[in-house]
């Protein structure tokens, strides 16, 4: 089982990147694909969460209307769309899945991504 994070990098602010979260393993069809940063020195934050079950959408007040989740159950990826990025967007990112539904806590997710670096600078 395992989850495999990509697409991080370096952009200007303003910009957009994609993430992936690949699952190899089990099948991402029932389960709540969650996304998750920390920035260093800061606790990890709960980002957004993609339900695999019902196509439910969820975000943090900090990234809503400049990042998209979404899952492609055909190759077993989520994804993590994110526009508009801004200079405390920078941070390592982990996609993490759950059984069934979505959470915004850390510790109810079952499998977690090694995490990809996001740097946002002018």
């Amino acid at each position: 089982v395992q989850l495999q994070a990509s697409g991080g990098g370096s952009v200007q602010p303003g910009g957009s990147l994609r993430l992936s979260c690949a699952a190899s393993g089990f099948t991402l069809d029932s389960y709540g694909i969650g996304w998750f940063r920390q920035a260093p020195g800061k606790e990890r934050e709960w980002v957004s969460c993609f339900s695999s079950r019902d196509g439910m959408t969820y975000y943090g007040d900090s990234v809503r209307g400049r990042f998209t989740v979404s899952a492609d159950n055909a190759v077993n990826t989520g994804y993590l769309q994110m526009s508009s990025l801004k200079p405390e967007d920078s941070a390592v990112y982990y996609c993490a899945a759950r059984t069934l539904t979505c959470a915004k806590t850390w510790w109810e997710y079952n499998y977690w991504g090694q995490g990809t670096l996001v740097t946002v600078s002018s």
